[in-house]
């Protein structure tokens, strides 16, 4: 009696890690139920003063954090310590629960209000590896029931975090996910802080072409022509930028 050979086992393929691109400065919302892992993610791919997290200012506000009043406190207090990174071009990122849309609404208006984009970054993990994390920890009392709510609620609005306003999203659906997560941030494309000047900074040129490549020639600049109709090659002098501040093409001739 002959036997078929035994197939070769197929190689399991292994996901590629979520590569998360942040453009900075920005608002980064961590969302995620209970024990998700948003407090040691944060900590593993931002500054400690990156973070503000809901849990820490409701211990600094209260000696005893569930009393009543003390999350509305500790909220105000968050989002006034983002507010103040923000205005300073810094980003901020905040850690809480923010499984609901109303509880992610004011991140957006936030970010809008100071011309940042809104980001955010789900730790949707199964619930079962949620509620032995919460077991799990020393010192805490678990809630069953509200983590079931936490996930649900989740689970039921987390596709609607574009139509929310959030710039991008990215959701890690596992620890192993979380764990591989790569953190790139990039500047934006106006964010020309590297350049130290001397600058010259020129105004309206108004399709007037001629008189541009005059101005730049007595200030120092290589005009080159490149062969093609109209089209020219200006080279600046060393270590000096030309900073355009009106129209270039508006009403002229060029």
């Amino acid at each position: 009696m002959s036997t078929s050979p035994a197939l070769p086992a197929l190689p399991v393929p292994v996901p590629e890690p979520v590569h998360i691109v942040l453009s900075e400065p920005a608002l980064v919302a961590l969302v995620g139920a209970s024990a998700s892992g948003k407090s040691t993610f944060a900590a593993r791919h931002f500054g400690r003063e990156e973070v503000l997290s809901l849990a820490d200012f409701r211990a600094r506000l209260s000696a005893n954090p569930a009393e009543p009043g003390a999350v509305a406190d500790a909220l105000e207090g968050l989002y006034a310590a983002a507010a103040r990174r923000l205005a300073r071009g810094q980003l901020a990122v905040i850690d809480a629960a923010l499984v609901r849309p109303a509880d992610r609404h004011p991140v957006v208006a936030l970010a809008r209000a100071h011309d940042v984009a809104p980001v955010a970054v789900v730790l949707d993990l199964p619930r079962p590896v949620l509620e032995a994390r919460q077991a799990a920890r020393t010192g805490h009392v678990a809630d069953p029931a509200g983590l079931i709510a936490q996930v649900a609620e989740l689970r039921r609005t987390r596709r609607g975090l574009p139509q929310e306003g959030f710039r991008q999203v990215w959701t890690l659906t596992s620890p192993g996910a979380v764990e591989d997560a790569q953190v790139r941030r990039v500047p934006l494309p106006v964010d020309r802080r590297e350049l130290r000047g001397p600058f010259d900074f020129i105004g309206d040129v108004h399709g007037c072409l001629d008189e541009l490549r005059e101005l730049l020639t007595r200030l120092g600049y290589r005009v080159k022509d490149d062969g093609a109709a109209g089209t020219a090659t200006a080279t600046p002098p060393p270590g000096r930028t030309a900073v355009f501040l009106g129209d270039l093409v508006d009403r002229g001739p060029d």
